[in-house]
């Protein structure tokens, strides 16, 4: 057991399943139904965000029309995962976001008019944090016993122009969802040590 196992308030089976054990992977099966993909957004929205900003959007791709479509922009590498998984997320980020501002940050409005003044701020702010709000959809999958295989190997530019042609939203990154199926995991990859990447000043 890891100083993590010690000192987390959640079991350390818990630790596993969403941190410690947890891998990307690359084969997929089972399914995922339409209540457990609602859920894995009813936990990824409690992450924090800038000013509760909430920019990220997810488009859940289950038709065989719209997988096809999606399929033909990845990566070679990628075509056959993305083909097999039960469920695949694209994720985005709304590029309209602020003018939500009332909606999910009623009653403090003043830092709004910075965004209406620059679009690259607008941006660069919903970029982020959709990306962070990423890192919590992957936690979410994990935590409801499910495997992710997020990937970047795909032409986000091509899957804009089909899926978000309004030009809406902008996408950053893939999601399958699933049980693992077979070989599903590869070699585990080395993590940096604390000791690599910490430091107290």
């Amino acid at each position: 057991m890891t100083i993590a196992h010690e000192e987390a308030a959640i079991d350390a089976a818990a630790v596993d399943a969403i941190f410690a054990e947890a891998r990307t992977a690359n084969s997929f099966t089972g399914e995922v139904t339409e209540d457990q993909a609602r859920a894995i957004y009813e936990l990824t929205k409690f992450g924090p965000t800038a000013f509760n900003s909430q920019p990220l959007r997810v488009t859940y791709v289950r038709s065989d029309e719209a997988r096809a479509t999606l399929v033909d922009t990845l990566a070679a590498g990628n075509r056959a995962k993305t083909a097999s998984a039960p469920l695949v997320a694209i994720l985005s980020y709304d590029t309209s976001w602020a003018e939500q501002w009332d909606t999910f940050l009623p009653g403090y409005n003043a830092p709004k008019a910075r965004y209406d003044s620059s679009p690259e701020l607008t941006a660069t702010t919903g970029n982020n944090n959709a990306h962070l709000q990423a890192g919590y959809f992957i936690l979410a999958v994990r935590s409801l016993g499910f495997a992710a295989g997020p990937m970047t190997g795909a032409d986000f530019a091509a899957i804009d122009a089909a899926f978000f042609p309004a030009e809406d939203r902008k996408s950053f990154l893939l999601v399958n969802i699933g049980q693992p199926g077979e070989d599903a995991w590869g070699d585990a990859k080395p993590k940096f040590a604390y000791e690599d990447v910490v430091r107290t000043v």
